[in-house]
C-alpha cells in the first residue's frame, strides 16, 4: 500500500504541477521579450502578429524585492491586449501560484515572478497593443515587469490540475494510513529462533 500510495503521489505531482507548468513556458517558440514597466511607469507596447503566430500565450514576469507577491487573492498587474479596437485578453494577475520564485542575481535581492494572463486563440494580422498597469494590492515593490509571448503554444487541458490533486491527496492519505497502521505490524517471529520448552523425564533436564 506504501508503495501504491508514493506512485500515486508522484502521478499526481506531474499530472497537476509539472504538466501544467511544462505547457506554459516551454511549449511552442518565444516571439519576444517586452519590457512594460521599469523606473517606476508603465508603457504600452506594440507588438506586429500574424496568424501563423496563434495560439499565442501570454505570460507576465515580474521582477520584485519579495520573497511572495501574492496578497489575499488581491489584484497585483492589470492586462489587456487588442488589435483594431478588439480586446483579444482581459486579465487580472494575482501571481498566486509563484511559490517557487527565479533568482534574477546572486549578489541582488530581486526575485522573478511568473503569471499567466491567458491565450490569444485566433490572431488577425496587424499590431496588437499590450497594456499592463498596477492593480489593488499594496506594498509591492516592484523592480521591473516584462512580458513574454510564445506562439504555436499547446493548450493545457483544463482537467489536469483537478486529477492530480484528487491523486496526489488520495496518495498522501494512503501514505500516512499506512506509516500508522504500519507500525505495530512488525516482521513475524520465527518460530525456529525460540528455545526449545523444557523437557521433563528421563531424558529431561536434571533437577
Amino acid at each position: 500500500m506504501r508503495l501504491l500510495s508514493v506512485l500515486l503521489l508522484i502521478a499526481g505531482a506531474g499530472i497537476g504541477v509539472l504538466y501544467p507548468w511544462v505547457m506554459s513556458n516551454f511549449s511552442g517558440h518565444e516571439i519576444g521579450t517586452y519590457r512594460v514597466y521599469e523606473g517606476g511607469r508603465f508603457r504600452p507596447v506594440t507588438v506586429q502578429l500574424k496568424a501563423s503566430d496563434a495560439p499565442i500565450r501570454v505570460l507576465v514576469d515580474l521582477t520584485a524585492k519579495a520573497e511572495r507577491v501574492a496578497s489575499q487573492q488581491r489584484t497585483v498587474l492589470t492586462l489587456t491586449a487588442a488589435s483594431g479596437g478588439r480586446t483579444a485578453i482581459a486579465s487580472t494577475l494575482s501571481f498566486n501560484h509563484t511559490d517557487n520564485p527565479r533568482q534574477v542575481s546572486p549578489q541582488l535581492p530581486d526575485k522573478m515572478f511568473r503569471d499567466e494572463a491567458g491565450v490569444i486563440e485566433e490572431v488577425s494580422p496587424g499590431p496588437y497593443v499590450l497594456t499592463v498597469g498596477p492593480g489593488d494590492a499594496d506594498g509591492i515593490d516592484m523592480r521591473a515587469v516584462d512580458l513574454v509571448l510564445r506562439a504555436g503554444t499547446g493548450s493545457i487541458d483544463e482537467r489536469a490540475r483537478p486529477a492530480g490533486y484528487a491523486l496526489m491527496g488520495i496518495g498522501l492519505v494512503g501514505l500516512i494510513l499506512s506509516l500508522v497502521f504500519g507500525r505495530g505490524g512488525g516482521r513475524p517471529q520465527n518460530p525456529n529462533s525460540q528455545p526449545p520448552p523444557p523437557r521433563w523425564g528421563r531424558s529431561g533436564a536434571p533437577r
